[in-house]
């Protein structure tokens, strides 16, 4: 029989509990739900729908009882939503036949029905007549106006289709080959080459707008960042791609966002893109934010929703803590929900949280402080405090400004849009395509977080670009009257 030591037993111990929690995360990754909600039970009457209680034998006493009761039935008819107002309304008047003379109209009954019209593609033809006009020495001249600014100089792409192809692939996740065979449906071909060519060129022209964005979302003092992969092929690897980074940059308050590509998730992206800004930048937990060599002085902040999705998932290691929490840190964002309820502003949101989430925080630490020498390191609830006490600084810094947000969920939310992107397009053809990506993904990203409609604001945008000052640019950006 062999004979280990105490420390050796502990430590298969806690191997074997390793192994279990990165196979229950692997089955919960491949059939468990992705939705991080935690729902507490705090009344001990209330019943899980699958944790049932244990039997209990009780002693009942029968007894008969008759009655008669009355059910009534009510039809419920099912309601119709209205169709939107906003829509452009077409009368088209059916009378009935046979109606005889002298009939008289007493009213009138209107259906509306939704209908839809497939995309126009036109060829808009701009015919400048030419006139001469003779002078009093006999010199004659000729008089034409000017063309109206074209997005692309000597081509004949207009700002409307130009626009409709670049929503299509960044907002509508269309590549470039499935609108290809949409044209080709309304019998209108469109090389591959053509298409490239027009969203290289488009993004030359809207590059100063790009550098503009970026000095904008720079002059505040409160960013979020975060990064995420996209595929990339490239020369340096024939037949296989790179994986390069968007890093993304978000003002919350201003809410505008930015997207730079970098080839690699070193701090070098952020070191130049930061070099200058100086105040508090939210992330996750990543070492390369703690490490900038950056002119300004930075202040981290961290997220609280990385912290909390340490607990939900080491719920099935320990049950009991990660549950206790869980519970607290709902009420942190039951505090956050209050605030944006009652719609308070800056100063009332910090005064609430120094009253009630200020308490919980330091409940928070204290239980932390206690529970983390009790636990295996190396487990899922041990991994969890862990983490979680070594960004506690950071974490609970967004009570000391109403400002600041309690989590990174909002710049999350930025980023989906590559995310469903790479399920479409799967890579960018080179690292230039993919900082072109970005530009785009920036624009878009502040349209919808701005309620702008992204087509419009690029059609507008491209028919008036080569002609506006360099020095208003900005005045193009989404949301421009709300942040200016």
């Amino acid at each position: 029989m062999v004979q280990i030591s105490a420390d050796e037993l502990q430590a298969l111990k806690d191997e074997n509990q390793y192994l279990k929690d990165q196979l229950a995360q692997l089955k919960r990754m491949i059939f468990g739900s992705k939705r991080e909600r935690f729902i507490s039970q705090d009344n001990p009457d209330q019943l899980s729908l699958f944790d049932l209680p244990e039997a209990v034998e009780v002693e009942v006493e029968t007894k008969e009882v008759s009655y008669t009761r009355k059910i009534k039935k009510e039809k419920k008819q099912p309601l119709r939503t209205e169709l939107p107002a906003h829509l452009p309304r077409k009368e088209e008047v059916v009378e009935p036949e046979n109606i005889p003379q002298g009939a008289k109209k007493i009213g009138e009954s209107v259906t509306e029905v939704l209908e839809y019209t497939p995309a126009e593609i036109f060829v808009r033809r701009i015919i400048r007549p030419k006139y001469i006009i003779s002078s009093t020495d006999e010199k004659t001249q000729i008089a034409i106006a000017d063309l109206p600014a074209l997005p692309i100089p000597k081509s004949n792409a207009g700002a409307g289709l130009i626009a409709y192809i670049l929503v299509s692939k960044f907002v509508d996740h269309l590549p470039f080959y499935r609108q290809r065979q949409i044209f080709k449906r309304q019998k209108l071909h469109i090389a591959e080459s053509t298409l490239n060519g027009w969203f290289t060129a488009s993004s030359r022209l809207l590059l100063l707008l790009y550098e503009a964005l970026q000095k904008t979302v720079l002059q505040t003092d409160y960013l979020m960042a975060d990064e995420t992969t996209i595929r990339v092929l490239t020369k340096d690897k024939p037949g296989a791609s790179h994986k390069g980074y968007h890093w993304v940059y978000y003002d919350p308050v201003r809410e505008l966002v930015l997207f730079d590509y970098r080839k690699g998730r070193s701090k070098e992206g952020p070191n130049e893109v930061l070099q200058n800004f100086t105040g508090h930048l939210q992330t996750d937990g990543y070492s390369a934010y703690a490490n900038l060599l950056t002119k300004g002085k930075i202040t981290l902040l961290a997220c609280m929703a990385h912290a909390r999705r340490k607990f939900e998932e080491a719920q099935e290691n320990d049950k009991v803590r990660s549950h206790k929490m869980l519970k607290m840190m709902q009420k942190l964002y039951a505090i956050e929900r209050q605030a944006k309820e009652e719609e308070m502003d800056f100063e009332q949101i910090k005064a609430l949280r120094q009253e009630k989430a200020v308490p919980i925080l330091e409940e928070m630490e204290a239980w932390m402080q206690e529970e983390i020498y009790k636990v295996a390191p190396k487990s899922a609830i041990g991994k969890a405090l862990s983490y979680t006490m070594n960004l506690w600084t950071r974490l609970k810094r967004y009570v000391e400004d109403g400002r600041f947000k309690i989590d990174n969920n909002l710049i999350e939310n930025s980023i989906r849009s590559v995310a469903l992107g790479r399920k479409n397009y799967l890579f960018a053809g080179s690292h230039e395509a993919a900082q072109r990506a970005a530009m785009f993904y920036s624009f878009f990203a502040s349209c919808k977080i701005n309620e702008v409609e992204p087509y419009q604001w690029l059609k507008n945008t491209l028919e008036v670009i080569n002609d506006y000052p360099v020095n208003k640019l900005h005045e193009l950006l989404p949301g421009y009257k709300k942040i200016k």
